[in-house]
């Protein structure tokens, strides 16, 4: 068995390192921010392929990934519900990339779509309320003897010194530096969170600039969002809370008399490919777009396979 560090304390470190703990790895998680300081503590995290490719690799792992979210909604310490929900659209649309990764997917009738809306498809998903979900991560982590600490590295830790015989990339958007790879770019989303008043099924439109999306947690909604491409700003822009509110409210009129809870930004690490791979002593695993979720067990299935074929 191999010691292993891992670099990255989101979604992605965390799921991959608990996959290696449970194979028998020794793990260690250093990170500059913590779990519930990282973009995935921001990420409204509806299970969906959202701005990650290749599209091949990314259905294998956004549909193992889904089987295990079904599997740890049984569990409600995790925080992971699912939940049915629609997506729609203003124009005809083919089935999904990802279709093959969900159960069921079912048209929705035109009547039943919302004003404005000439298609759209039903399907339930997996959803996490993430503050509650990085903390039982965590304690995974902590159960299966692995360490999580925080530390403020000016490079990737070199692996066969003693420390660590492979170094696990999950640097997210720190893989510009860490991986010197500049086609690492951050897209901004911002999201409004807002009381919860009985919604128990999420909304999502999908066409034309940043997606709409409504999704349930037990105690808040939240409400987004943005996708603007190589802009770092985490500071909430009014004007464009407003507009999301909007936009959301025409999904699901109640979002209009919501009060509103909080302001958050994330910056989502995207690429023109997810990169999983192997280089030497060191396995990077980055460039999840805003799929970091939807994608997290299916690549720790795949970080685990290249650390245990060496």
């Amino acid at each position: 068995m191999a010691r292993v560090n891992v670099v990255g304390a989101g979604v992605t470190g965390l799921t991959c390192a608990i996959r290696l703990a449970e194979a028998g790895h020794r793990v260690d998680v250093v990170a500059r921010d913590l779990p519930l300081e990282t973009t995935s503590a921001v990420a409204a995290a509806l299970w969906y392929p959202y701005l990650a490719l290749p599209r091949d690799r990314v259905t294998g792992w956004a549909a193992r990934s889904y089987e295990v979210f079904a599997r740890l909604a049984s569990t409600p310490e995790t925080g992971v519900r699912v939940l049915p929900g629609t997506e729609v659209f203003a124009s005809p649309q083919a089935d999904p990339w990802w279709a093959s990764a969900v159960p069921a997917l079912e048209r929705v009738p035109p009547g039943a779509l919302p004003a404005g809306m000439t298609d759209g498809w039903s399907f339930v998903a997996p959803v996490v309320d993430m503050p509650v979900y990085l903390r039982w991560l965590t304690a995974r982590l902590t159960e299966l003897g692995g360490t999580l600490s925080r530390r403020n590295l000016s490079a990737l830790p070199a692996p066969g010194q003693g420390r660590a015989d492979v170094v696990l990339d999950c640097t997210g958007l720190g893989a510009r530096h860490f991986a010197h790879d500049v086609s690492v770019e951050p897209v901004r989303g911002q999201v409004v969170l807002v009381e919860q008043s009985g919604l128990e099924r999420w909304w999502l439109a999908g066409e034309g600039g940043a997606p709409t999306y409504v999704v349930p947690r037990s105690g808040v909604v939240v409400v987004g969002g943005t996708e603007e491409r190589g802009d770092w700003s985490r500071t909430p822009d009014p004007e464009v809370a407003r507009a999301l509110l909007a936009r959301a409210a025409r999904l699901v009129p109640e979002i209009a008399a919501a009060r509103v809870v909080q302001h958050r930004v994330g910056l989502r690490p995207a690429r023109p490919a997810v990169r999983l791979e192997r280089d030497g002593d060191v396995v990077h695993c980055y460039g999840h777009g805003g799929a970091g979720v939807t994608l997290s067990w299916g690549c720790a299935d795949e970080v685990l396979a290249l650390v245990s074929d060496a």
